[in-house]
């Protein structure tokens, strides 16, 4: 059984998540409770969300996440306000150096140059990374999840859209992908992949960033007590550098290059290749 065809249990009254049955990478039944976690420190925190966090660990693939992802009425509370440094255009200009060495590297392995490439990038935000790449003669397109996001986007001149990266139609329509801290937020971050496969031209890239679970510098915070992702409401998974790697394999992607993230603490980022062909089964 693939990922894509795993099922939840339907949460019981009250509860605000549905709960994982298997692991949501690989869908293996050897699941077991790893530690537990609080987010209600968190800014976004609402009562709806249980304060206690609790994080499984896949005894087959490694993979960490959350006992379940939010129901319909959580995600709605929680969506209702976002982060004032996730707001269309906020500091842009100290954004705006962080974004040029990420849209640089990109650029390398775009082989149909700047000039005629669009590029997706998918949990905008502030859109830094939308209005750099347009400065390399990218044409930029947003993709959020929170409608004022994309009012605010578009209200700066990106073509952006409200919907979720695996409900968005044009095959081969991209030359760039980028999951900005994307894939820790979704409940099955193998479909995010299976869709950006299909929305990106043969030889597209990919770019990926979340914080790196297990990292040496990921020990050291958890030594201190100190470490914020046991405790980050919004993040569904940890993903290692392993495990991130190998889900792009797995979905038809060739890892080229790793960097460590300036976006946010113990962060890594990844550039991929798409393969020629079709996406894997």
């Amino acid at each position: 059984m693939s990922a894509s065809t795993v099922t939840t249990t339907t949460p019981a009254p009250g509860k605000s998540r549905h709960p994982y049955d298997t692991c949501p990478l690989c869908s293996a039944s050897d699941i077991s409770e790893l530690r537990t976690g609080d987010c209600s420190h968190h800014a976004l925190y609402k009562p709806v969300v249980s304060p206690l966090m609790v994080w499984m660990r896949c005894g087959a693939c490694e993979h960490v996440f959350t006992e379940g992802y939010f129901t319909d009425e959580a995600r709605a509370e929680v969506f209702s306000s976002t982060h004032p440094n996730e707001q269309p255009g906020a500091d842009f200009e100290q954004n705006r150096y962080v974004s040029a060495r990420i849209v640089e590297r990109v650029a390398r392995y775009v082989s149909d140059g700047t000039g005629t490439a669009t590029w997706l990038d998918a949990g905008s935000g502030n859109g830094s990374l939308l209005f750099t790449a347009e400065e390399w003669g990218f044409r930029p397109e947003g993709l959020v999840l929170r409608p004022a996001t994309a009012q605010g986007l578009r209200a700066l001149g990106i073509d952006a859209h409200c919907a979720d990266l695996t409900a968005l139609d044009g095959s081969g329509r991209y030359s760039v992908i980028s999951l900005t801290d994307v894939l820790e937020h979704m409940p099955y971050p193998g479909r995010g992949l299976a869709a950006a496969h299909r929305l990106l031209r043969e030889d597209g890239v990919l770019f990926a960033s979340m914080p790196s679970y297990g990292c040496a510098a990921w020990r050291l915070l958890d030594a201190r007590n100190a470490n914020p992702y046991w405790g980050e409401l919004e993040h569904f998974h940890n993903f290692s550098r392993a495990r991130l790697y190998s889900l792009l394999e797995e979905h038809g992607f060739e890892p080229l290059h790793y960097a460590v993230s300036e976006r946010h603490r113990v962060g890594m980022e990844v550039v991929a290749r798409r393969r020629t062909g079709p996406a894997p089964a």
